[in-house]
Formats: structure tokens, C-alpha cells, sequence
């Protein structure tokens, strides 16, 4: 007969679920005031990760019940490295964002304003780009949201020339409650665990912050602009997503 499954990873997901609720209410609500009072002002939530840390980018925005105001920041050699060799291949991105002035590089390409907010995802927190993006929009005045595991970020050494690591730089700091090396179960006859665990703290902790800022800008009188799914029948889902897409457009353009 089939064999049981274990549901060692389903248990342990649902631990750092419930770390999550248990311990991180307050810097969810401190982010999604910050982030409520950015798109409230039309201003934007620009969001950036490196390697992994970039899928919570794709789940806040543009995918449905997502909404406008938040601006994902994707540097495609630090996200796309599924050839694993060869072009934007692993060992090209484990270069890359280690590299210090790239972060640099990449924010120079972007207008911030103090009414801005920066949300940066890093289950370490250590590598030199997440910190050069970071101390880059400091330096413009913005407020810094980190998503990071600090069991792993405490334990970890600093690759960054200032020594500091992302959660010691960040005005608000969200634990993804993740462990330390993010694979989470150890199978005997293996030497590594397997089973990682940071991109589910990660949209765990996202997609709390995007209900909780939706919340925060209905108090403020300003109604978010919600992308619906477009795979139901009967609905305007793809007029509505045309009109939101056609006014992030004119945000982009105005700056």
C-alpha cells in the first residue's frame, strides 16, 4: 500500500506560520502604516530581492488582489537563473549579489522620494546588494521595511564593507520566523536538510502587509485599486485591470 507521508515540512510550515501571528502583529501594522501613507499620497512601495527573495515581489504585484502602489524592483541577473549553468547561471547570481556597488547601480536607476517606502526581502540579510539598495534609499530620505529571517541574519557574518546587516539598518523589521540555513528537515542518510522554508515566511508576511496597508488606506478615505482575477466568467476583471494598469503607467510617467 502507499506509504504515509510524514508532513514533517507541513508541520514545520505551520510552526513558522504561527510564529508569525504569534510575535510579528506589530512590525506588520508599523509597515502598513508606512506603506498605506506612501500610496495614499500616490507615491510608491518599491519592493526588491535578490535569488529567491524576489517571489514575494511577483506576489504582491501585478498578480490579482494585488493593487496599485506598490512597485516591484526585479534586476533580471539576480532573478532569473533557472539555466542554473551557463547564461545567468547560479554561479553568476552568487557573484553578483555579493558585489558591493551593484545595489548601487541598480537604485540609480530609480526617482524615490521621502514619501516613498522600500520594502527589501533577504532571509539573510548579510549579501552586499540587499545592503547597498537599503543604504541607498536611506540616503533619500526613505523608510526602510525588512523581511528577514533573524535567526539566520544573527547567526550570519556580514559581507558588506559597513559591517551592518539588513535588520540592523531598517526602520521596521519583519521576522520571517524562518531558521537559521532556511531548510527546515533533516532526512537520515543525509547529510543537509532539505525542505526550505523562507519563500512561505516570506508570502506568509506579504501578503499580511498587503491586507493590512488595503485596511489602513480605507481609514485614510483613499480605495485602493485592486487587480480581480481574470479567470472567472461574467466579471470586468480585464477592464478593471486595463484602468489599473493605465494608471500605474501614469505614475511611472509622471516622475
Amino acid at each position: 500500500r502507499t506509504p504515509v507521508p510524514s508532513w514533517d515540512w507541513l508541520n514545520e510550515a505551520g510552526r513558522i506560520l504561527g510564529r508569525i501571528r504569534r510575535t510579528q502583529g506589530p512590525s506588520i501594522a508599523r509597515a502598513a502604516a508606512l506603506m498605506a501613507r506612501s500610496i495614499a499620497a500616490e507615491r510608491w512601495v518599491h519592493m526588491f530581492g535578490a535569488g529567491h527573495a524576489h517571489i514575494p515581489l511577483e506576489e504582491v504585484y501585478p498578480r490579482s488582489g494585488g493593487y496599485v502602489g506598490f512597485h516591484p524592483i526585479g534586476e533580471l541577473a539576480l532573478t532569473n537563473f533557472l539555466n542554473v549553468v551557463g547564461s545567468s547561471g547560479v554561479r553568476q547570481f552568487c557573484f553578483l549579489e555579493r558585489q558591493e556597488g551593484y545595489g548601487d547601480a541598480i537604485m540609480a536607476n530609480y526617482d524615490m522620494d521621502p514619501r516613498d517606502t522600500m520594502w527589501i526581502f533577504s532571509h539573510s540579510g548579510i549579501n552586499a546588494v540587499i545592503m547597498d539598495v537599503a543604504f541607498a534609499a536611506k540616503r533619500r530620505g526613505v523608510p526602510v521595511v525588512a523581511t528577514t529571517s533573524l535567526a539566520h541574519s544573527r547567526a550570519a557574518r556580514a559581507r558588506h564593507s559597513s559591517g551592518k546587516k539588513l535588520f540592523q539598518v531598517a526602520d521596521v523589521v519583519i521576522d520571517s520566523c524562518v531558521p537559521r540555513g532556511d531548510a527546515m528537515i533533516e532526512v537520515p542518510g543525509l547529510r543537509h536538510k532539505v525542505g526550505p522554508g523562507s519563500t512561505l515566511g516570506f508570502i506568509a508576511v506579504a501578503n499580511s502587509v498587503v491586507v493590512e496597508t488595503a485596511r489602513n488606506l480605507l481609514e485614510l478615505g483613499v480605495t485602493p485599486l485592486v487587480n480581480p482575477t481574470a479567470n472567472l466568467p461574467g466579471d470586468d476583471a480585464d477592464a478593471v485591470i486595463e484602468r489599473n494598469t493605465v494608471e500605474y503607467q501614469r505614475r511611472l510617467r509622471r516622475e
